[in-house]
């Protein structure tokens, strides 16, 4: 299980921001919901050697 207490602020163009929430917006996702799934694709896909725990590699592609 995920703990969802940490924050991550970034800074985006505006109007970036308003494209990515309108998709977001169609695909009945949150903003978070998108870029939670690209960070954790993002660790897996670049993590190397590092040994990953089973509820991080359970969020892959396909399996959510």
């Amino acid at each position: 299980m995920e703990n969802r207490t940490a924050r991550l602020t970034l800074l985006i163009d505006p109007r970036k921001k308003k494209i990515f929430e309108e998709i977001c917006a169609e695909q009945d996702l949150t903003s978070s919901q998108v870029i939670r799934r690209l960070v954790r694709q993002y660790i897996i896909d670049n993590a190397g050697n590092r040994e990953l725990p089973e509820w991080l590699k359970a969020g892959a592609k396909g399996s959510e």
